[in-house]
């Protein structure tokens, strides 16, 4: 049993029962995973963002279309989801889908608190629970590293509390590594939350060995520069090669590559489609490449 865009978009919610949701999500747990260093809980190495993709208003199409989306990725074996407050409207349209789907058990969530009062960021948590419309996160992360120093105290708070399961901290397009690094270092986080793809390599220079060496669970974002490494090299053949991973697809090229790295625990592609969070889960099955096959691909995307 599978479900058609169709069916999730008109029947979710609206007469399809929860145990066939359910059946469905059950046929694929196959996504290939990798640990969480601090518990061994195990996520798939292919997880959800909603960066831009899902700041849709009010919009009840683009809503119902959003929560296609999050019911193909549950479908697919996928669990964690990964917003912010920075993110418009995605919260609420996280929701709104979790509502239809019967918020279900399997998810992994992933928000992050971003505001420059740290007196104001119990207020922000709270209130980034309610759009999400669960009791507590399984991840908080302070985006962007805004007034770290103040907020990861209250964080680790909340997890000694229950309030919480992991904390971690955030950064994008390869800015603020040092301090990155310096927090790595000095604090006992979970997971740190990088920007990295087949052409923004710079983490693996310190701060993925750093994380395997402290134990830190890695979430990659903008894997694919925000479409614009798709765009890039989609009308370039993909080589013949890259067939005995399973890769498909230029995006299931660019994941694998960086989802092979053993630093990462898992990537966060942000899409509209139902169709391309699909092609995107499917990047966590079959072979992952091993380092030489890897150092033939980035080769062969910078040479084009």
């Amino acid at each position: 049993m599978t479900f058609t865009r169709r069916a999730v978009v008109q029947g979710l919610g609206m007469g399809m029962s929860l145990p066939l949701v359910q059946r469905a999500w059950g046929q694929a747990a196959d996504l290939t995973k990798r640990v969480i260093p601090k518990s061994e809980e195990p996520l798939p190495l292919v997880g959800l963002g909603t960066w831009i993709t899902f700041n849709v208003g009010d919009d009840p199409v683009l809503m119902d279309e959003c929560a296609a989306v999050i019911a193909a990725f549950f479908e697919g074996g996928g669990r964690m989801i990964d917003s912010s407050p920075m993110y418009g409207s995605s919260q609420p349209t996280i929701g709104y889908g979790l509502g239809k789907l019967g918020y279900p058990k399997q998810l992994f969530s992933a928000e992050k608190v971003w505001i420059s009062d740290p007196g104001e960021g119990a207020a922000q948590i709270e209130a980034s629970k309610d759009y999400w419309g669960v009791d507590k996160f399984d991840l908080m992360q302070v985006h962007n590293l805004v007034s770290w120093e103040e907020h990861l105290p209250a964080l680790f708070d909340m997890k000694a509390a229950g309030r919480l399961r992991y904390v971690g901290i955030t950064t994008s397009e390869g800015r603020r590594h040092r301090e990155i690094e310096q927090v790595m270092v000095s604090q006992p986080i979970d997971f740190v939350q990088v920007t990295y793809n087949i052409l923004d390599r710079e983490v693996e220079e310190r701060i993925l060995p750093l994380a395997q060496e402290k134990g830190i669970a890695v979430i990659v974002n903008r894997p694919f520069r925000q479409g614009d490494l798709i765009r890039q090299v989609e009308d370039e053949p993909l080589p013949d090669w890259i067939a005995e991973t399973g890769a498909r697809s230029w995006a299931q090229f660019l994941l694998k590559f960086i989802i092979s790295h053993p630093a990462v625990t898992c990537a966060i592609p942000a899409t509209t489609r139902v169709d391309h969070v699909r092609e995107d889960l499917e990047a966590a099955r079959g072979i992952l490449p091993d380092e030489k096959l890897r150092g033939r691909m980035a080769a062969y995307v910078e040479a084009l």
